[in-house]
């Protein structure tokens, strides 16, 4: 009976022991699913902390707040949030506060929330994924900070320039300073995607159909003369029309007239150069007309019609008090006549500026070119035709007198023209494409019907490495917009026999397949332009 109750007595202790090891564990096991739980939580909210000093930026400390789903760097943009200038009392570049505005708007993420606290103020917006947006890469919070600390290390006269050597595009930033607008409020998407193409090279992509160009048509457009006039000389197909250049890295915005308009609002754009520079011009005049309700509140100032024959232009556009001019200039520097023995014989002066220079200063914008008229045709192969100091050269190397020329050029620019006021841009080299001959000897490219799929054997024209040099030894901020290598690729874009009015037989012994159809491929240039005053604005005005 002893022995019986000694079992008893164990048993009992066995399962109450029991029960005590399994609640425990039981416990354990939900206390671990809690704390991991909340674990993962805490590390939803991840902050980073800038403290003043380390900025350099006068700003207080910045408090970021995210949620999202893993501690990943992430690709932020701010839509409908404003930035708000703080007063600037130094010559460097304010980091702005944030405010926002209610939206519901999805942006490049993963369907996230992300918090930002700046300054005490809170800004919330969704971010959804999505393709060709423009966003911060990597850390987009501490790459902008980052980028406005170095920014304020440099000077404050720089303007973005494009430059490509060497048979590669790239581009480059020369004394490079971002200014914030005047105004009090800038779109937070435009800071973000001035950020994203500020780092695009926009010389490198490809040429995309698009059913939505072209921007104008040849009826709509009052101002393109016969040899650019392809439709109207009867070209029948029109594909040729609708190519939009696609950058790899990045989107450029559509040409907007208007946006356009209101950026040279009282002012001068002037384009200066040869026949090539008159093509581009006529185009700008074509896309700025699709924002004007009334042609005749846009009218050449001394009542000129465009033709080859006279090469001054300027037209006002009412509305805008704007004028969009053209100055013809072959070579930039002076053609001339010299005494040559017993005769006098044609010269370029190439230690002279072209005569018709006082006509540019002023101008709040100009776009120079020249390079097509430096062959060994047109320069009579530099036998007795370069003047300089007084003296005619015997023979001079077109790259050399090129060369000379494009100092000459520059000496003009730093020393007649104020960076505060005037943006230089310095249009490269645009190709020809004559197969089977040159100009004057049976080239043609009428065949053409669409773009090159790729450029092969490309030679990168040596007189755009001749400008490149030139302005990176000048003092005045000058934008490089280098056309070459995307413009290779549209040998369908040409006139061809198309430079005048249509004619049953296509036999004709020339055929030009220098100039460019419009609508066409000088279209492109000036939405490159286009872009290009868009972001640096905030550095001239």
């Amino acid at each position: 009976m002893e022995k019986q109750r000694s079992f008893s007595i164990k048993t009992t202790r066995f399962l109450l022991f029991a029960f005590t090891i399994s609640s425990s564990v039981i416990f354990l096991i939900f206390f671990s699913l809690w704390l991991i739980r909340a674990t993962s939580s805490v590390h939803q909210q991840t902050h980073f902390m800038f403290n003043t000093p380390t900025l350099s930026l006068g700003l207080k400390p910045l408090t970021l707040q995210t949620s999202t789903a893993s501690t990943r760097n992430f690709s932020a943009i701010l839509i409908d949030t404003h930035f708000t200038t703080p007063e600037n009392r130094s010559r460097f570049a304010n980091v702005p506060r944030f405010q926002t505005k209610e939206s519901g708007t999805a942006v490049s993420g993963h369907g996230k929330i992300a918090n930002f606290a700046i300054n005490g103020t809170s800004i919330s917006t969704r971010l959804a994924k999505s393709e060709n947006t423009y966003g911060f890469a990597q850390g987009s919070i501490t790459g902008l900070l980052k980028r406005r600390e170095n920014e304020s290390r440099v000077s404050d006269n720089g303007i973005y320039q494009g430059v490509a050597g060497n048979g590669k595009s790239t581009s480059t930033q020369k004394n490079v300073f971002y200014n914030l607008p005047e105004k009090n409020e800038v779109s937070s998407g435009e800071i973000i995607e001035d950020h994203k193409s500020r780092n695009c090279d926009v010389t490198k992509g490809r040429w995309v159909f698009d059913e939505n160009y072209a921007l104008y048509t040849n009826v709509s457009c009052p101002f393109i003369d016969e040899g650019f006039d392809c439709q109207g000389n009867g070209r029948l197909d029109k594909e040729y029309m609708k190519w939009r250049w696609q950058p790899q890295d990045c989107d450029i915005p559509r040409f907007n007239a208007t946006k356009m308009l209101e950026l040279i609002r009282g002012k001068r754009l002037v384009f200066v150069g040869d026949s090539i520079n008159r093509n581009q011009w006529e185009s700008m005049l074509c896309l700025l007309m699709g924002a004007i309700k009334d042609p005749k509140r846009v009218y050449e100032t001394r009542g000129r019609r465009i033709t080859k024959e006279k090469g001054d232009y300027s037209f006002k556009f009412v509305d805008y008090k704007c004028t969009v001019e053209y100055y013809v200039t072959h070579f930039l520097v002076h053609e001339s006549k010299a005494r040559l023995g017993k005769k006098r014989v044609q010269t370029l002066k190439i230690d002279t500026i072209d005569k018709g220079s006082s006509r540019w200063r002023g101008a709040d914008i100009l776009v120079f070119n020249t390079a097509h008229w430096w062959t060994h045709f047109k320069t009579k192969a530099g036998i007795n035709y370069y003047q300089e100091r007084g003296q005619v050269h015997p023979h001079l190397d077109v790259s050399t007198a090129f060369q000379r020329a494009l100092v000459t050029w520059a000496s003009w620019v730093d020393k007649h023209t104020n960076p505060g006021k005037t943006q230089v841009f310095f249009r490269s080299s645009a190709p020809s494409h004559f197969r089977g001959g040159q100009w004057n000897s049976g080239g043609h490219c009428k065949e053409a019907t669409e773009p090159l799929p790729k450029i092969s054997s490309f030679n990168y024209p040596g007189k755009n490495s001749i400008v490149e040099e030139a302005i990176k030894q000048m003092k005045t901020p000058v934008t490089y917009l280098n056309v070459t290598s995307l413009s290779e690729y549209r040998i369908d874009a040409h006139p061809s026999v198309y430079g005048r009015k249509f004619r049953k037989s296509y036999s004709s012994s020339f055929q030009d397949c220098s100039h460019w159809c419009l609508p066409g491929v000088p279209d492109t240039w000036n939405e490159l332009l286009y872009y290009h005053l868009h972001f640096e604005r905030r550095e001239m005005w």
